[in-house]
């Protein structure tokens, strides 16, 4: 049977599939679409396995805000290669999960799998992206906020991403904007020294209590030079105690006191390639 090219052109408009990849599914099936889809998604199946072993390194990360405004996501979506991390198929493809997601407001990563593109689940697509492509593809990380005004940066390579949330919505764009990519420049552990976990908080004790044995400090002083360390670990690592990117004789606190006295983050998250 003769295989037209506007057959194939209809597959890998359904599929996303490669032009050979496509004939040969179709002359398989003998010009039949429906098999011939189902082929390459077996296809996508068996590469899957074979590379589950396989290190997914690299990648593609995008985030996003809702038209409301109230709601924003972030999305990884790790590949092999940094050669499909940067093929502009394959960014808007995850561009394309991403546009899934806010349109849903998906609240976590179960969620998102499960919804419909384009008549497959994203996260079938995901692994029939795996047989077009030939690498492992697996979605990463999803994170959300939820605020009464949220924010996205997206660094430029899509290797990073900040999302974030303020607690009053009004005219503080600028300010949203600047306080993501704070957050993607300087990557801060938590919102404020009272948001950071016990556990990291010890471990911080701990390691200034050992840096300053090590240096030969009495044992009866150890525990106010650690707590010395500990509050410049704060000022440091939390978002609202970092010194301003913009201009660092201000705090973050202090410039969006500046913007409004009540104004404050309330969430953030950030994505990084290889963290």
């Amino acid at each position: 049977m003769k295989i037209t090219a506007q057959q194939v052109n209809e597959l890998r408009k359904r599929t996303g599939a490669g032009m050979m990849d496509c004939k040969k599914a179709l002359v398989e099936s003998n010009g039949d679409m429906e098999k011939a889809i189902d082929i390459l998604r077996k296809k996508g199946q068996k590469i899957a396995a074979k590379r589950a072993d396989r290190a997914a390194d690299e990648g593609v990360i995008l985030a996003k805000v809702s038209t409301d405004g109230g709601f924003a996501a972030a999305l990884m979506i790790n590949c092999e290669t940094d050669f499909v991390a940067k093929n502009s198929d394959f960014i808007a493809f995850v561009k394309s999960i991403l546009d899934l997601a806010i349109e849903n407001k998906a609240r976590n990563a179960d969620e998102l799998k499960a919804l419909n593109l384009n008549g497959r689940t994203v996260e079938e697509s995901i692994m029939d992206q795996t047989g077009i492509i030939g690498e492992k593809i697996e979605l990463g990380r999803y994170e959300i906020v939820e605020a009464p005004a949220a924010f996205a940066y997206v660094h430029q390579g899509n290797r990073i991403a900040a999302i974030a949330g303020l607690n009053k919505s009004g005219d503080f764009s600028q300010v949203g904007k600047d306080v993501v990519m704070q957050i993607a420049a300087m990557s801060p552990v938590a919102v404020d020294k009272d948001d950071v976990p016990q556990t990291v908080i010890d471990h911080e004790i701990e390691i200034g209590k050992d840096q300053a044995r090590q240096e030969g400090k009495p044992e009866a002083i150890l525990e106010k030079i650690a707590m010395g360390k500990l509050n410049k670990f704060f000022k440091e690592n939390t978002l609202l105690n970092q010194a301003f990117i913009k201009d660092s004789k201000q705090t973050v606190g202090q410039y969006l006191k500046a913007a409004d006295k009540d104004l404050t983050v309330t969430v953030f998250k950030r994505l990084a390639l290889g963290v």
